[in-house]
């Protein structure tokens, strides 16, 4: 089948699915995953993943980090990840990942899988996490904020160990070890000091009382209201760029890019029609292909013995939702707002997979592992807002956007 039928058969499949689970009040993205496994090559098998696809899939993972980072301020973000913050996200990385170590032992894995299963269960995908908070109307809420930081820390813990483990020689010394670490620390610094550097260069135009909106507004009388988009594009994939140079992933650049973009860079209505254009392009067309293709990548004849991914996938919801309950009463949260919190935390999606996916092309793990651990991002993502729903019944969730707008 061609890459343009295989598309828009995956596109009506992902919108009907999609559509079908909004009816029952479910969020539209497990319809639009269902819509990948019955398509790919788990059930009819009339579509599989390939790298035209991939490279779609990626195009939407930037667009919907895009619209995220418009809806979001930089510095709530960034007291999120202070003092008690840092801590709920340290939890969030250290209890799963402590979680993987003992399943891994327990099957007597090797050290490379060890590694890779800590960190895909530690994972916490931030394009999930933000097209769920926004499906279920809590983006502008603390779990939201706390959620964001927290998969932003796992993502950039988890990419930071994969970087320290690629970079490994096949003869590995302790001097070896330490100047890998050493090298991966210093582009984080690097990195971190790009971001800060630039979000103080803001701040201080904003304190002299420069308009930085006058730039967007001079190339739009010279090039039309469309140049508008083109800059935030530009602006962004800047950031990615930058983020991917340094050996971390293209998103986490891109969102701290967007987060820069606040709403008084832009005249009201240049950014509402911003807002619309993005929304437009993501929720119509691209966000449901990237969600149907995790759907793709599952395979069930990889999976002999059902007892390790049940396990699996047991361990990683338990260890996201206790360290969210754990760190979540740390930062101040009721009960039912940390158990929240750890629900979304088990998004997991596409940044679990670009590991897995990863560690699979190395030859680090098998095709066993491999499907195990989409099999474990499937489920996670479907659960997640099954759970958080739970904990939110009988028009709680409702209270509790109303209590933070």
């Amino acid at each position: 089948m061609s890459l343009l039928s295989s598309l828009l058969i995956l596109i009506v499949a992902a919108r009907l699915f999609g559509r079908l689970f909004a009816r029952y009040n479910q969020p539209e993205l497990i319809g639009e995953i269902l819509a990948g496994v019955l398509l790919g090559p788990a059930v009819l098998g009339l579509i599989s993943p390939n790298k035209a696809l991939a490279g779609i899939t990626e195009l939407a993972v930037f667009l919907i980090i895009l619209s995220a980072g418009l809806e979001m301020r930089l510095a709530d973000i960034v007291s999120a990840m202070k003092g008690r913050g840092l801590v709920l996200a340290a939890l969030s990385f250290i209890i799963p990942f402590g979680g993987g170590i003992v399943v891994a032992q327990a099957y007597e894995l090797d050290v490379m899988r060890m590694v890779f299963l800590g960190l895909c269960i530690s994972i916490t995908a931030l394009p999930v996490a933000v097209k769920l908070m926004e499906s279920l109307g809590v983006l502008h809420t603390p779990i939201a904020k706390y959620a964001l930081a927290t998969a932003i820390v796992n993502d950039v813990a988890a990419l930071f160990v994969l970087g320290i483990v690629l970079n490994l020689p096949e003869k590995i010394t302790v001097n070896d070890a330490l100047d890998t670490v050493g090298i991966a620390t210093l582009k984080l610094m690097v990195f971190a000091a790009v971001v800060y550097a630039l979000n103080k260069l803001l701040e201080w135009l904003d304190a002299r009382n420069f308009s930085v909106a006058t730039f967007p507004e001079t190339m739009i009388r010279i090039f039309g209201p469309e140049a508008l988009f083109g800059i935030v594009v530009v602006f962004v994939l800047v950031f990615g760029t930058i983020s991917e140079a340094l050996g971390f992933h293209f998103v986490i650049g891109a969102f701290f890019g967007a987060l820069f973009l606040d709403k008084r860079h832009f005249l009201a209505s240049r950014y509402t029609d911003l807002q619309n254009t993005l929304g437009s392009i993501t929720n119509g067309f691209l966000a449901p292909v990237f969600f149907a293709y995790l759907g793709l990548e599952f395979h069930w004849f990889s999976l002999s013995d059902w007892d390790f991914p049940l396990i699996v996938i047991v361990i990683s919801v338990f260890t996201k939702m206790l360290s969210g309950w754990l760190g979540g009463a740390i930062v101040g949260m009721g009960s039912r707002e940390a158990i929240g919190l750890g629900c979304v935390l088990n998004g997991r999606g596409v940044m679990e997979l670009v590991v897995a996916g990863i560690a699979y092309q190395k030859g680090f793990i098998g095709p066993t592992m491999f499907s195990t651990l989409v099999l474990m991002g499937i489920v996670t993502t479907f659960l997640t807002p099954i759970f958080f729903k739970q904990v939110f019944s009988g028009g709680l969730l409702e209270q509790y956007r109303n209590r933070h707008r």
